[in-house]
């Protein structure tokens, strides 16, 4: 069932009683933690671990989306790397052919209220525990070697950078997604009250992580409309 359809609780009910008291006392706990106040957004990130390993840190953090915009390159997901993260991460990916993804999904994004915050080296940037978080963020990661795109750059409402005092130049994109989140998700728990998702999505994702965790739900649904 997709996230946006309306969810049949007895249905849910019946697929709760496959599953063992621990899974579904982990998904409650992890349910709880879920946020979407905070989003991550890779921008052809053509290196399967650095994308799989931001993937794992969101799952981490508690961050539930994760947009993945392919103009140049295409997302191929490494399973090692990531640890299952993809099971449990809703990923968003913008590559339809013929148009710039990354202004189709930053205006989207800005579109639903998010500020668009940019990751970048340049002078002008504010440190990233600057950063105001008085209304949603969305982050955007472009690659190590280029950076983000003018696109992304001119959609952006800030530009951050995480301060760094050695030779160096730069963070591994993975790591800076890690650093980010740490900072953002421990500020957002401390600062606000409205960082968990909503009680309909929690129940989406609910139903969603239930299907995720049984071996044929699929049977088990006509089962249950079956016995109606």
């Amino acid at each position: 069932m997709r996230m946006d359809q309306t969810i049949d609780r007895a249905c849910l009910a019946f697929l709760e009683g496959f599953l063992t008291a621990p899974r579904l006392e982990k998904i409650e706990r992890v349910l709880g933690q879920r946020t979407a106040y905070l989003r991550v957004v890779l921008e052809d990130i053509f290196q399967p671990h650095n994308a799989s390993a931001a993937m794992r840190s969101c799952e981490c953090f508690g961050v539930q989306h994760l947009d993945i915009i392919e103009n140049r390159y295409a997302y191929a997901p490494n399973n090692e790397v990531s640890m299952g993260a993809g099971k449990w991460v809703s990923l968003h990916r913008h590559r339809a052919p013929g148009i710039d993804n990354t202004t189709a999904c930053l205006a989207a994004l800005k579109a639903r209220g998010y500020q668009i915050v940019a990751t970048a080296l340049q002078a002008e940037t504010i440190p990233l525990s600057a950063l105001s978080i008085d209304r949603p963020v969305a982050v955007c990661f472009g690659t190590e070697e280029d950076g983000l795109s003018k696109s992304a750059l001119d959609l952006a409402d800030a530009t951050i950078s995480i301060p760094m005092f050695g030779f160096t130049q730069s963070f591994n994109i993975s790591v800076a997604v890690s650093l980010t989140l740490y900072d953002l998700c421990g500020r957002l728990r401390q600062e606000r009250e409205d960082w968990r998702l909503s009680d309909e999505e929690q129940l989406a994702l609910r139903w969603d992580w239930v299907c995720r965790s049984l071996k044929n739900p699929e049977a088990l649904i006509r089962r249950f409309e079956s016995g109606r």
